[in-house]
């Protein structure tokens, strides 16, 4: 069969083109469905802003330098090329008319009609403020790979200011980070950041010691790692306290700057300013713009964070034909989590070619959750079963080796975890400072004496 002429969209009666299936993301929910409708020949569109397959819980490895960006967001095309009705295209969907089953969406400039028989939304989640918008000129996120590389950027720019200052206070401030939220990214980065101080940057840099680097964590719950709780909170805390991370919980941030923020105890209302030159956000999530315009094409609601109310079988709305998954919805408390994304995919994409029955609710299996804390310190809930320590940080690397797409992907992966926390490396960490036009200082010329007067 030739590919082009299989995964190419065919042309309707008013002139747009039209295809069975319209994917919109390219996350691990799209990704699922993409693959369960390639598998059983049913042609579809996949309609991404971004080019790559993002694996978005490795992008704090991206941040630290222990990853390449290509190693955790390899391109959606690339994944999906064996399967001839396939069709992938970089743009992004502005409209949705669920009535006449269109989407319009935008290409280099253009807006392209679309028509579809069903249309699977997943488009994701991005960052939250809380109604401090103005937030995120100040901070740092980790949603994307450009977010990434821009920390990962701010984080070696620190190191090196600090390297050159004779400012004592500039290098205190350089040498402090504050990661405001203590979810998984959160525990994630705060322990990496600190890893990064006492086993790359204290022998790479010689008047730099890992004491001198202050990690604060500023979470507004009583526990870290609020989604686990109990036992496995109490030792994320304090496996995070025993590398040298301050951990400030029942907090809450009342301000932010370039150079710090300022906190306020949620039990005593006192006010706290911590100085910080990076001081990075994940303190929440909110749906993708595009739940909105899905939203308001369906009738659909949505919570207070902008996820779509959807129906149990992930249906929106009253439209049996448009379906909505993983982070941009909510339905039954279900976590915001990858797996979620994956199963709700695959549930999509077996309703659409016929092999669940239209109708069918939703049933999510928790396979568990896990989140690395630091070097061989990680927790792991499977079931009602709980790991911690070595063992569960060992389950993380299986697991996450396992969801990583294409053979070189994980061969590379291993092979930078191997050097990175075994030994002290950090394969890729780039920096090069920015030209920046400095003034000459003022020629400095000497003073004629002054000529003595006599009385």
């Amino acid at each position: 069969m030739d590919r082009t002429a299989a995964g190419r969209a065919d042309i309707d009666a008013t002139g747009h083109e039209k295809t069975q299936v319209v994917i919109v993301g390219s996350g691990f929910g799209a990704l699922a469905a993409a693959k369960t409708l390639a598998k059983s020949k049913t042609p579809f569109v996949l309609i991404s802003a971004t080019t790559e397959h993002l694996f978005q819980p490795l992008l704090y490895q991206v941040a630290t330098g222990v990853l390449s960006a290509g190693e955790v967001a390899p391109p959606i095309r690339t994944i999906l090329q064996k399967y001839p009705n396939a069709d992938v295209r970089l743009g992004r969907v502005v409209e949705v008319n669920a009535e006449e089953n269109t989407v319009v969406y935008e290409a280099s400039g253009t807006r392209h009609t679309l028509g579809y028989r069903s249309l699977i939304a997943a488009t994701g989640a991005t960052q939250a403020y809380f109604g401090h918008d103005e937030f995120e000129k100040v901070t740092y996120k980790l949603k994307t790979v450009e977010d990434a590389e821009v920390l990962r950027k701010q984080i070696l720019r620190c190191f090196e200011e600090a390297h050159t200052t004779n400012d004592a206070l500039v290098r205190r401030n350089l040498l402090s980070f504050v990661v405001v939220g203590a979810g998984a990214t959160g525990v994630e980065l705060a322990g990496q950041i600190k890893e990064l101080a006492r086993r790359y940057f204290a022998k790479a840099i010689n008047n730099i010691s890992a004491d001198e680097v202050t990690v604060t964590m500023v979470e507004g719950a009583g526990v870290a790692l609020p989604a686990f709780g109990g036992k496995l909170s109490e030792y994320t805390q304090a496996s995070l306290e025993k590398s040298g991370v301050e951990v400030v919980l029942n907090t809450m941030v009342t301000a932010i700057d370039e150079h710090g923020v300022t906190v306020s105890s949620a039990k005593t209302k006192e006010e706290k300013r911590i100085d910080a030159e990076t001081v990075i956000w994940s303190a929440g999530v909110r749906a993708n713009d595009f739940a909105a315009v899905l939203g308001e094409a369906t009738g659909c609601e949505s919570d207070r964070a902008g996820r779509l109310l959807i129906n149990p079988d992930l249906t929106v709305g009253g439209f049996a034909n448009v379906f909505a998954i993983g982070d941009m919805t909510s339905l039954n408390g279900l976590p915001g989590q990858s797996p979620v994304a994956m199963q709700g995919g695959r549930h999509a994409a077996k309703t659409v070619n016929g092999k669940v029955k239209a109708g069918t609710p939703f049933k999510y299996f928790d396979k568990g959750s896990m989140s690395i804390i630091s070097r061989f310190s990680a927790v792991c809930r499977v079931r009602k079963v709980e790991f911690k320590g070595t063992i569960a940080w060992f389950m993380w690397l299986a697991v996450h080796v396992m969801y990583l797409v294409g053979f070189r992907n994980r061969y590379v992966a291993v092979m930078s975890w191997f050097g990175s926390f075994i030994g002290h490396r950090r394969p890729h960490f780039h920096y090069a400072q920015e030209p920046m036009k400095i003034e000459a200082a003022p020629p400095v010329t000497e003073r004629e004496p002054e000529l003595a007067h006599s009385a």
